[in-house]
């Protein structure tokens, strides 16, 4: 039996046709003008026409009687086989092999049926479904109603559905007790062509160069780590043990630890018959610090501090429009437009572009830069003509000028971006505007220097004072 009801998608009046699968009745249905596969309402549509309609009824006519029974003034219809004998269906309709074999295990269902493009094509609307290549079966997340889905898609079709216990969390005091990994193994041939062609992927995808080193040194890490394991032997254990007996002892950080999981999440999904469950890795906490921010009184010290023009028109474009150290190291002449007072940002941080507007005076102190100085490439170069200016030359520009003026801060480049954002916010400029020059993508990412404006903070009393 076929049950349809009259539904509105995609401001449509279409027909949903619900019943339990079955390739000839898909193959029947397709013919139909108009007719869909719906993600959403995982079920076929066909127009609301009367054309459609008799398209329909004409369809299973010709394999048989049909009765087309109307029920609640047309919204909804039934479309019933005649009562036969089995013997007369028999060579109609062969019937299917239940061969669909569930396994749920831990946080993944295992998928095993044998090929068929409709199958296919409603397993790959589930979210974050994969192919094992090795074991051949789909992985399919456990969350949301995943399960209630696929038995209701399959229906008698399943011929073994089995629930393994998860396996057993490691128990954290053993983990604890494992000694460091103080040397790693080389990577041997198999290793090093496998990061290669990692990193040619992300390379294909446009990555940042500087995420494309990262993850490629963390993954090489791993695998030297693992070894005498490959990188398809790998398990979900051996990143635990990783972060026990390698991060931990060397005190690395919580980004180095999620930038780990981030590469093993895109380097194990390219590994054949790899078994290390990605969804599973566990990433660490999240860390809230605040920024770290100094006054205008001490950015006016430490700017003032530095005797040469270059280097203090470097610091003071970067405090004065919030800069990253690499945008400011990667700007060229082109990018100051001084007739519209702005200075363009291309190719930043997540391949965004932005603009940031430049005051009288620092158009100034730029002119005055570069008559002196003339630059060929970089707005910004080091000893040689054309060649960039470097980062380690930059920071310990700041280092002097500190240490100049004493002030006894660990102060970094970026000290100075937060600096100006939060001063910017104490000067009352509204936080979306914020959020657009210092090119951030979320809101929430602007919102940590509410929590260290001195204007906000000065608003309220303490207690103690009314004692």
């Amino acid at each position: 039996m076929i049950k349809t009801e009259i539904i509105v998608h995609r401001d449509q009046q279409r027909i949903k046709l619900d019943f339990p699968y079955d390739s000839s009745l898909s193959n029947k249905i397709k013919q139909i003008e108009g007719a869909a596969w719906s993600k959403t309402h995982r079920a076929w549509l066909i127009p609301n026409t009367e054309e459609a309609l008799n398209q329909l009824k004409k369809q299973f006519q010709e394999a048989e009687p049909i009765e087309i029974k109307t029920v609640n003034n047309n919204t909804t219809i039934q479309i019933r086989h005649d009562e036969v004998s089995a013997a007369e269906i028999k060579p109609k309709i062969k019937p299917r092999k239940a061969s669909v074999e569930i396994v749920v295990e831990g946080k993944q269902i295992q998928l095993k049926l044998p090929k068929n493009e409709v199958d296919i094509q409603f397993i790959r609307t589930f979210q974050y479904v994969r192919w094992n290549k090795s074991e051949y079966y789909w992985v399919i997340p456990t969350y949301g109603n995943n399960l209630e889905l696929l038995q209701n898609y399959f229906g008698e079709r399943i011929s073994h559905l089995e629930f393994k216990m998860a396996p057993k969390p490691p128990d954290i005091s053993e983990l604890k007790n494992l000694k460091p990994v103080l040397t790693l193994a080389a990577l041997n041939a198999e290793d090093i062509s496998e990061i290669e062609s990692f990193r040619q992927w992300m390379e294909q995808k446009r990555y940042s160069d500087s995420t494309v080193e990262t993850y490629v040194m963390a993954i090489g890490m791993f695998l030297r780590f693992i070894k005498p394991k490959t990188s398809a032997e790998a398990i979900n254990e051996d990143m635990r043990r990783f972060v026990y007996q390698y991060m931990i002892p060397r005190k690395l950080s919580f980004s180095y630890q999620n930038q780990v999981v981030n590469a093993a999440k895109l380097f194990f999904k390219l590994i054949r018959g790899s078994v290390l469950i990605t969804e599973q890795l566990e990433r660490p906490r999240r860390e809230h610090k605040l920024p770290n921010v100094l006054s205008k009184e001490e950015v006016k010290l430490i700017l003032n501090a530095l005797p040469n023009s270059k280097h203090r028109t470097m610091l003071s474009l970067i405090y004065a429009c919030g800069l990253r150290r690499s945008e400011l190291l990667n700007l060229k002449p082109a990018n100051i437009d001084s007739k519209r007072h702005l200075l363009l940002i291309l190719n930043a941080k997540g391949k965004k572009d932005r603009v940031i507007p430049i005051s009288d005076k620092l158009i100034d102190m730029l002119r005055d830069y570069y008559r002196m100085y003339k630059p060929k490439i970089w707005l910004f170069e080091g000893q040689n003509a054309g060649e960039q200016y470097s980062e380690t030359s930059l920071q310990a520009v700041l280092k002097q000028a500190i240490e100049k003026v004493k002030i006894m801060k660990p102060v970094t480049l970026h000290w100075l971006r937060h600096s100006y954002a939060t001063h910017l916010l104490e000067s009352g400029t509204d936080l979306r505007y914020i959020q657009e020059l210092l090119g951030h993508k979320s809101s929430k990412t602007t919102e940590i220097y509410t929590h260290v404006s001195e204007k906000s903070l000065q608003k309220i009393n303490s207690p103690f004072d009314d004692l």
